[in-house]
């Protein structure tokens, strides 16, 4: 699915939707702990709310797009009046198919209100019947690498964000992939790379003299010994491909990915939707992007069904599938991509305004 609107409409938003299940689902985490990584009620909740709204997510899964969900999952909190009050969670309940399995506050609940304040979905003694749900949110992967932390990691300070999401630790992660299995998918993604870096050859990971993880290749000239290099001198167009496409060898999960076309050549960013397609191959995997590139939605492969259009309004933003739009699904069946059919709905309403600036 690729997620497509103006900045600012709530597509990190979307996406965050996913890690804040994760959160809540994970060793260590929990309802409390993913509200407070986020500073609180008031920055996870919608801008445009009235006070002390109440907050709440419906997840459907199914095993294939297009199948009844096999799951549901609902959740919804809200915090009473007063900064200082607790989160609480106002209802929890999961399906299995049309049966349901978990509708809270229960009598219980009621009984002990500490209860509301963790979800049943954090609780390995509470979810017996539902702890697939659990595993998938907790196995979900999100990377929006970010070169300079890659390159430069003891130039940032502190010990980092949870799980993360920016690429500072992808080495260490990298390293801790049986090693059979890293030289493969490192083999798999220095043939992937020849076509965007022609010159780029033995792709490698290799530990300096203080034991600290790098990535190395060589880097062919004119001259007869060819140099080698570490990570801190690739591209951030090489970075970030090679970040995307371990992500893609790496799980099975669901994978979030946030404008994968920056820092790569125009050509390349055409070529994404066919590379995950081919490495998907038979996996059930759902992969969720962001993006602002033409040039990624230009594949003729890529269908309406396949792109979720946000629209702000004056009461919070839209989403609408781009098939669902009868202009757009007859500029598809004229033949034209989904860039040329659905983009000019992502674009800011007066943007032309800003040519307007001095």
């Amino acid at each position: 699915m690729f997620l497509i609107g103006p900045n600012a409409c709530g597509k990190s938003n979307f996406l965050d939707v996913f890690r804040f299940l994760r959160d809540i689902a994970k060793q260590g985490g929990g309802l409390q702990q993913a509200v407070s990584e986020r500073g609180g009620v008031s920055k996870i909740r919608c801008l445009y709310a009235r006070r002390y709204p109440e907050i709440e997510i419906e997840v459907h899964l199914a095993e294939r797009s297009g199948e009844s969900p096999t799951w549901r999952y609902a959740l919804g909190v809200k915090q009473k009046r007063g900064a200082s009050n607790p989160l609480r969670l106002t209802y929890e309940k999961v399906w299995q198919g049309d049966q349901i399995l978990l509708s809270r506050p229960t009598t219980e609940d009621h009984n002990d209100e500490l209860r509301l304040a963790q979800t049943h979905l954090e609780q390995v003694n509470a979810n017996t019947h539902f702890r697939g749900i659990a595993q998938f949110f907790e196995s979900i992967f999100y990377l929006h690498l970010v070169p300079q932390l890659l390159r430069y990691p003891d130039a940032f300070s502190g010990s980092g964000l949870p799980d993360d999401p920016f690429g500072r630790s992808f080495l260490e992660r990298l390293m801790r992939t049986p090693e059979r299995t890293r030289r493969a998918r490192l083999r798999k993604i220095e043939a992937a790379l020849r076509a965007a870096v022609p010159q780029l050859r033995n792709l490698t990971d290799t530990k300096d003299s203080m034991g600290i993880p790098h990535l190395e290749a060589v880097y062919e000239h004119w001259r007869p010994n060819a140099g080698k290099q570490q990570e801190d001198q690739f591209s951030d167009g090489t970075l970030r491909l090679i970040g995307l496409l371990w992500s893609l060898l790496e799980t099975d999960s669901l994978l979030l990915l946030e404008e994968p076309e920056l820092s790569l050549n125009p050509e390349i960013v055409r070529q994404i939707p066919a590379v995950i397609h081919r490495v998907q191959g038979n996996r059930r995997r759902q992969v969720l992007m962001s993006t602002h590139s033409p040039e990624l939605l230009n594949d003729y492969g890529i269908g309406g069904e396949e792109v979720l259009i946000l629209q702000p309004s004056e009461e919070g933003t839209h989403v609408k599938v781009a098939a669902d739009k009868q202009e757009i699904l007859s500029l598809l069946q004229a033949g034209l991509s989904i860039a040329e059919a659905a983009m000019p709905y992502a674009k800011p309403v007066g943007i032309e305004n800003l040519r307007s600036f001095r």
